[in-house]
């Protein structure tokens, strides 16, 4: 179906619109013509065959036209002509096809008639400019309001590309401006704190101190790993996503770092890990890791229980401490729970936060995942 309605560029309108215009030439000309002539049992035939033939008027116009000229010697009328002739000049605009149709709609339309019988000089100019000029100016009309129509197409896809590349842009350039800002302030910044924990754990007075001090210098030394991946996804130059349980794995890393600075961290994790996509790995460990720090800040000292539990094609990981009534002096930033739920909702997940009715707080993260094979 698809393929026949390429001759009216896939639209049902345009063929409905031509079947309408098929059926109306035919039904005006067997009741507007005269069948009483030399040629009254080819009327009927040449009527149905030059209506039928406009039907493919959009593809073939000129032959079109040709036949309907040639049935005009059963003494059609002329409407088959004058469509035929509009759509030669709505297909082919100013060119020697149009002006060929012209002279043959003009030939045919008023020569043949004078050949059997004189004419007033008035009807023959009044024929001409109805049935000759008109369709032609119609059609060169639309032949011309179809080529602006589509210059003005192309001009709107042009502008659309070209504001959408000047966004693309625009966004890598505030991207690169981020990163190079991250480099020079927060780098700065984290480097300064490794290497003066570093020095510290070198002159320490005694080993808590130098634990502690070396604490800070690795946890650093990790911050500043992970800076390096955040600048290279500004870059754009972050590797494809891959399918491993390696982010997942380092959430014992993660737990061990947390647990030297004198946390209690109870971790559970499912054997075998599964397999994850990056980014729901990267959202997992983003999310025990934001809420142990939310668990250091507000409810410290407590133990903090972090689960990860899969069933079926579904990934939860539930973070769970008591609520204590005074927290840290340590300031949070207050984008926390809205960076966690951001994150888990582009890795396709939902998150829950709140307290429980056993006076706990708990952040739950559930993510679909494949089944192991």
């Amino acid at each position: 179906m698809k393929r026949w309605l390429v001759w009216w560029d896939g639209r049902v309108v345009l063929l409905a619109l031509d079947v309408a215009v098929v059926a109306a030439t035919i039904a005006f000309s067997l009741l507007g013509g005269d069948p009483r002539d030399q040629h009254p049992a080819l009327y009927v035939p040449a009527v149905v065959f030059s209506g039928l033939a406009l039907i493919a008027r959009r593809r073939w116009p000129f032959p079109v036209l040709l036949i309907a000229a040639v049935c005009l010697l059963a003494d059609v009328t002329l409407l088959p002509v004058t469509i035929a002739t509009y759509s030669v000049a709505a297909r082919h605009g100013v060119g020697w096809t149009t002006g060929a149709a012209a002279v043959i709609a003009a030939a045919t339309g008023n020569g043949f008639g004078l050949l059997r019988r004189p004419a007033d000089i008035m009807m023959v100019v009044i024929v001409l400019g109805l049935f000759v000029l008109g369709p032609v100016l119609a059609g060169l009309w639309m032949h011309q309001r179809a080529a602006l129509l589509a210059v003005l197409r192309d001009r709107a896809d042009e502008a659309e590309r070209t504001r959408t590349l000047l966004a693309d842009q625009a966004v890598f350039a505030e991207r690169r401006r981020i990163a190079r800002e991250m480099h020079d302030v927060v780098a700065h910044r984290v480097t300064a704190v490794a290497l003066q924990a570093g020095a510290l754990s070198l002159r320490a007075p005694d080993e808590q101190t130098e634990q502690a001090a070396e604490t800070i210098r690795a946890t650093s030394a990790t911050a500043l790993d992970e800076l390096r991946g955040i600048l290279k996804v500004l870059r754009d130059d972050a590797p494809a996503e891959q399918i491993s349980p390696g982010v997942l794995a380092s959430l014992e890393d993660l737990v061990e770092e947390v647990t030297a600075t004198g946390a209690r961290i109870e971790l559970t994790l499912p054997d075998p890990l599964p397999a994850v996509p990056d980014q729901v790995g990267r959202a997992v460990y983003r999310v025990v890791q934001e809420s142990l720090t939310n668990a250091g800040k507000h409810a410290p000292h407590t133990a903090v229980d972090v689960r990860l539990a899969v069933s079926g094609d579904g990934l939860a990981v539930e973070i769970t401490n008591r609520l204590t009534p005074h927290g840290s002096a340590v300031p949070g930033s207050g984008y926390g729970l809205v960076g966690m739920r951001e994150r888990v909702e582009l890795a396709g997940g939902a998150l829950r936060t709140g307290p429980t009715g056993d006076g706990r707080f708990r952040v739950l993260a559930e993510f679909p995942v494949e089944e192991n094979e």
